[in-house]
């Protein structure tokens, strides 16, 4: 059967406080919309219509090719955003879900079970209803005596009695395609908001005689829609639950799940350890058997197998297997390092690729160079790769040997074998094999140091 779906997204969101627009807030990396369409892309729907209004180029803009778009110009009520859809919609036939894009946390089993339901009951409707042990603030499923769900009324216009109920609207609805664009033409605003509710869609088809059903998840944090900080920080910290769950479930290993903070679209492989205060962020791909942290982040990058990453940071890297970096290392956008290779305590590496079993053990700076396999960096060495203007580039051949603090002026090529003595600023070329050393000849003046205590300590005398 054609599932289709309306993504509502065109609140303004006053009570996040914020000149995001509410839909693009992130949770766990990934704007809230953009959760809500990866479960729907999950569960097979043929058609996408996003409802904008407020910030509608930047929804348009994150979202790209990935649904359609109407403009609900005039924020009045979900009903009348539902109906903008209709112009694309109205003539389908098949099953039409009803979704809030600030809801990210619905998952596809549950979509899934709530459409089962749908088609196996024959319901011009179903909606997506919980138990909450506080349901203030969402509209109230009212059911007949024999359960047989009649309709939904917002928490405004309860009285005293249905108040008292516990289970509540979720905001999500599968319909009958066909039937929902009738029932929408005789939506009316009469109502303590003024506003056309899509709710009153649910008592329009109870009074023609149509079936509605409720499916009642078990899992009531699904319904959370978020409205305000508080609600974002809740939503954060159940997907992060799930995210980590899901992870151990597949054989990764987290010393304190509570204190890892790993988003939506990170791949971790089996086998490898998480440590406290380790953050994992974007389309991060870590391999097997990998040790990760502790208080490391790494974001966009990739990540190897058997590879050990401590108290560093990486963003947009690539990490070969076997490798070691850290502590304290910094690998930046276009580090990318061969198998066994070793970056050690307060490196940075930039824009460079080290070939295999290369090492960089401590106090350096690499940007914008080509290293090839087995070299040595020493202590303190510099690939000097700017000149104020342009960025150049430093290639050092395989097996070569690069003392401390050396500076290799770029553009600069050494060879492959080639020994620079350590203290050397390079700036020609060092062929293959040579060594090369670039230093003052030392000058020692016999008893030099008495003279300069004494001139240190008549001049403080005079003060």
């Amino acid at each position: 059967m054609n599932i289709m779906a309306i993504v509502l997204a065109a609140g303004q969101g006053k009570r996040m406080k914020s000149k995001l627009y509410k839909v693009l807030h992130p949770v766990c990396g990934k704007p809230m919309v953009g959760h809500v369409a990866d479960v729907l892309d999950a569960i097979g729907v043929s058609k996408k219509v996003f409802v904008v209004g407020h910030g509608a180029e930047a929804v348009q803009s994150y979202l790209g090719d990935r649904g359609q778009y109407v403009l609900q110009e005039q924020q009045l009520g979900t009903g009348h955003a539902a109906k903008q859809a209709e112009d694309i919609l109205g003539g389908e036939q098949g099953i039409t879900l009803v979704v809030c894009g600030d809801t990210p946390l619905f998952t596809k089993q549950s979509l899934e079970a709530m459409i089962a339901l749908h088609k196996e009951t024959g319901a011009a409707a179903t909606l997506f209803s919980a138990e909450l042990g506080n349901p203030h603030g969402y509209g109230r499923v009212i059911r007949d005596a024999s359960g047989a769900v009649t309709g939904i009324v917002e928490q405004k216009d309860c009285t005293p009695e249905q108040t008292r109920i516990r289970e509540v609207n979720a905001g999500t609805y599968c319909f009958d395609n066909a039937k929902l664009f009738a029932a929408l033409a005789k939506v009316t605003n009469q109502n303590a908001q003024g506003e056309y509710y899509l709710t009153d869609v649910i008592g329009i088809l109870k009074q023609e005689g149509e079936t509605v059903q409720a499916y009642c998840t078990d899992q009531p944090e699904e319904t959370i829609g978020v409205n305000d900080r508080v609600a974002l920080a809740e939503a954060e910290r159940i997907m992060r639950q799930r995210i980590v769950h899901s992870l151990l479930v597949e054989g990764v290993t987290f010393i304190d799940p509570a204190s890892s903070y790993i988003e939506a679209d990170v791949k971790i492989g089996s086998d490898t350890v998480i440590w406290p205060g380790t953050v994992v962020r974007g389309k991060t791909v870590i391999g097997e058997d990998c040790v990760i942290g502790p208080n490391t982040e790494i974001t966009n990058s990739v990540i190897g197998d058997g590879v050990s990453i401590k108290q560093s940071v990486l963003s947009e890297a690539e990490v070969g297997p076997e490798s070691t970096v850290g502590p304290f290392a910094y690998l930046r956008p276009g580090a990318k390092l061969g198998r066994g290779v070793k970056i050690g305590d307060f490196v940075e590496i930039k824009n460079a690729v080290l070939d295999e079993g290369t090492k960089v053990s401590h106090l350096s700076y690499v940007g914008d160079a080509k290293v090839g396999k087995n070299v040595n960096i020493g202590c303190g060495a510099i690939t000097v790769n700017y000149d104020g203007f342009n960025k150049h580039i430093t290639e050092i051949g395989d097996d070569a040997f690069v003392g401390s603090n050396v500076n290799l002026i770029a553009p600069v090529r050494v060879g492959r074998g080639a020994y620079v003595v350590a203290g050397s600023t390079i700036n020609k070329d060092v062929p293959e094999d040579d060594l090369a050393i670039a230093r003052e000849r030392q000058t020692n003046k016999t008893g030099y140091a008495v003279k300069i205590r004494q001139k240190f300590a008549a001049m403080k005398k005079n003060n």
